[in-house]
């Protein structure tokens, strides 16, 4: 567990540290806003059982109103209809994944608290504070949605700065670091005009803190805006691809 900000109500919290074996790491988030809770991309199964304790230890269930999935991922949504279940909680999922997530046997009782988050996004309140869901679609999945905290300036942002493989939970040497990046945004993001739009989008934000769904989080400004600039000049997906695909003999 981690702890991105804290103030005398408001407090974001990150683990990183639940998953096991061959699974591949993944962090969950909680943000607590005057005693109110939203959590961010709760992961499968094997994680639930282990995060649900650690939000109760911080925030009352009863007190879990929010439950953002990002995108369709069984990293993210594969243990949604345990949450519902337990919870009162409203989750958040893009429109053109609602009618997928019945498949990870999220029951008929709990399913008309899954809102559809329109392409343009949206905003949603928690303890009175507006939380604006932002489109992030191709990053890397075609419904994609980020979450910013305009009281911590935290920018959660899925799989957008994800890393694989470092053995720290904040970047401290952003050049060392992007090794760790490299091979993942140029592989599962389809486009650079994606991230052009992203890098467009975010410039009007007033960001401290980048935290993707996976590896290290960027915990200063410098970082984020180091990371900014470099993802803005990466070549990836389609930008990489030959003229036809290779026919297996």
């Amino acid at each position: 567990m981690i702890k991105l900000f804290e103030s005398a109500d408001h407090v974001n919290v990150m683990y990183n540290d639940l998953g096991s074996g061959a699974m591949v790491q993944a962090n969950q988030h909680l943000v607590v806003h005057k005693g109110e809770g939203l959590v961010l991309d709760p992961g499968g199964h094997k994680i639930y059982s282990k995060f649900f304790p650690e939000i109760a230890a911080i925030l009352s269930i009863n007190n879990l109103k929010h439950i953002f999935f990002s995108h369709q991922d069984p990293d993210i949504i594969a243990a949604a209809n345990g949450w519902l279940m337990v919870t009162d909680a409203t989750a958040y999922l893009s429109t053109i994944w609602t009618r997928f997530i019945t498949h990870f046997g999220v029951d008929e009782l709990v399913i008309d608290r899954i809102k559809p988050i329109p392409d343009e996004g949206m905003v949603i309140e928690v303890a009175g504070e507006r939380f604006p869901l932002i489109p992030a679609h191709f990053l890397h999945s075609s419904g994609n949605f980020q979450v910013y905290d305009p009281v911590a300036k935290i920018l959660y942002s899925g799989d957008l700065g994800a890393s694989l493989g470092q053995d720290y939970a904040i970047v401290e040497d952003f050049d060392n670091h992007i090794q760790y990046m490299e091979g993942f945004h140029k592989r599962y993001i389809p486009t650079s005009k994606a991230l052009k739009m992203w890098v467009n989008t975010v410039r009007k934000l007033d960001i401290e803190i980048i935290a993707p769904q996976h590896g290290a989080v960027f915990g200063n400004r410098e970082m984020s805006n180091k990371f900014i600039d470099w993802i803005s000049t990466v070549s990836c997906g389609l930008d990489l691809m030959d003229e036809e695909y290779p026919i297996p003999a």
